[in-house]
């Protein structure tokens, strides 16, 4: 995902929201009981629970799985509220816009398309966020919460609340990062009085998460300012360092020769001189002049990867050095181009519990599915990954570890953030975004905050862009890939 950049740096677009990341972009599997985020319920909606012998019904309210937010559908909208122990704000509005098989129903709204597929009795449903790898379980409960009936909490104590209680609630990483946040709110919230400035408000909330380094951890307040960051020593991903870094390759790599540019130059691919193919990918989405466009994305990489696996290459060299992640189900979509038969590519859970960080729902499997129809390439691979891959850049690195082919990761640690990002409010309008996933391996491994690590490490990529010196990583996957001769013909 593209973070933004401190106050007044570069602001590049957020891309892996649990919305972003569905539809630019990376949600999801213990139920969340009404009682966990605030009070009972209040009449708002009705439950339209499915009659003995009828078609299971999608309309009433429902809690999503794992992140306290409820959906209320109906009269053709489903609209989302974004609750906590102290609040609940309204969210995205969608309008339906279709049907699918096994009762889905599809609905279209400003941040994400959102398909929900009724369940047996009516009680349980499944909801599916466009570009996104995997479901959440919705519970149907009677009624909203009694806040969403309510006027929403408003003020600079109110917009702290919110925000402390949000992170306290679904963030899970408070533990590995050796982050105490009751502490946290013992020590800031004093600070927090009614006549305070917005960018004295913005400067408090932005030094309480500072320390998390967590570049899928967010905070914009408009004109006042937005907040992100990625690990010490790494940079953020942007167009003007993917372009500095697309014109070192091809002038170092490639020595002079120019790559073809695919999906709106965010995909690069040459036919190396002794016979290796080399693919850059800069991220998971934003291919097309459509904007949101999952399906035209998706056309836009085909046609990339189509190229890239057609002659059969000799080794295939796949950089996502600089790449400011997207969506999972594109990243999904390369690695099914590289396989030539099904495997595990990891398994994604949710924190689930309010009061508990360490608790989460049950892993769910995420699998590589070779392209059907397409033409494949299952030969070796080297993959090039650093601090600046990020998100979707770093679930294709890990979906790509159980590769049946022979598969070597070179450069340096990705920047260690997988899950997809829950986009929230606060009562001000600011809006901010934190992660409340892992991503497992097939033996449980999860590499957020550290980063994936490579098989082989060479220089810092970005040092060697700013000197203008030799390409180790790439240097080094050549010799990688010598090791497997033979021309690998796709399947």
């Amino acid at each position: 995902m593209n973070q933004v950049a401190d106050g007044k740096g570069e602001i590049v677009h957020p891309e892996n929201s649990p919305t972003r990341r569905a539809r630019t972009s990376k949600v999801l599997a213990a139920t969340v009981l009404l009682t966990m985020v605030g009070g009972t319920a209040t009449a708002a909606a009705p439950a339209h629970a499915a009659r003995p012998g009828a078609s299971p019904d999608v309309r009433g309210v429902w809690r999503v799985q794992g992140d306290s937010t409820v959906l209320s559908i109906g009269h053709g909208t489903l609209r989302t509220y974004q609750t906590t122990a102290v609040s609940c704000l309204p969210g995205d509005t969608a309008r339906r816009t279709g049907g699918g098989a096994a009762g889905t129903v599809t609905y279209e709204g400003d941040e994400n398309t959102y398909q929900v597929r009724p369940g047996k009795g009516g009680a349980r449903a499944t909801l599916h966020y466009e570009g996104s790898t995997g479901d959440r379980t919705l519970r149907r409960v009677t009624e909203l919460p009694q806040r969403c009936g309510e006027s929403a909490p408003h003020g600079k104590r109110a917009t702290f609340d919110v925000f402390w209680q949000t992170f306290a609630e679904n963030y899970p990483f408070f533990q590995a990062k050796n982050i105490d946040w009751r502490a946290v709110r013992d020590r800031y919230r004093p600070r927090i009085h009614e006549g305070m400035s917005d960018a004295q408000l913005f400067a408090v909330l932005r030094e309480m998460i500072s320390p998390l380094y967590d570049a899928h951890v967010s905070l914009r307040a408009g004109d006042t300012g937005n907040f992100g960051q990625g690990r010490p020593g790494t940079e953020i991903p942007s167009a003007a360092l993917d372009q500095r870094a697309r014109s070192h390759i091809e002038r170092i790599d490639l020595g002079g020769e120019r790559l073809r540019p695919f999906a709106g130059g965010r995909i690069g691919y040459a036919q190396l001189p002794a016979g290796q193919g080399y693919l850059r990918i800069s991220g998971f989405g934003g291919y097309t002049d459509k904007g949101d466009d999952y399906t035209a994305d998706s056309a836009a990489l085909d046609e990339a990867l189509t190229e890239a696996v057609r002659s059969g290459p000799r080794g295939l060299v796949l950089d996502l050095r600089i790449n400011g992640g997207g969506s999972d189900a594109l990243a999904l979509q390369v690695a099914g181009r590289l396989a030539d038969r099904p495997y595990f590519a990891y398994a994604k859970r949710v924190r689930d519990d309010p009061a508990d960080p360490a608790h989460f729902t049950r892993p769910q499997p995420v699998h590589v599915h070779p392209a059907l129809g397409r033409q494949r390439y299952p030969g070796p691979l080297a993959v090039l990954t650093g601090g600046e891959t990020y998100s979707a850049g770093e679930t294709l690195t890990q979906a790509l570890m159980d590769r049946p082919a022979p598969t070597v990761r070179i450069g340096r640690n990705t920047q260690g953030v997988f899950s997809d990002v829950l986009e929230r409010r606060l009562p001000n309008g600011w809006t901010f975004g934190l992660p409340n996933e892992e991503f497992r391996t097939a033996t449980g491994e999860t590499f957020d905050g550290a980063g994936i690590p490579p098989h082989h490490q060479t220089g810092l990529f970005t040092e060697e862009l700013a000197q203008g010196t030799h390409d180790s990583a790439f240097a080094r996957a050549l010799v990688e890939l010598a090791r497997h001769p033979g021309r690998s013909q796709p399947s």
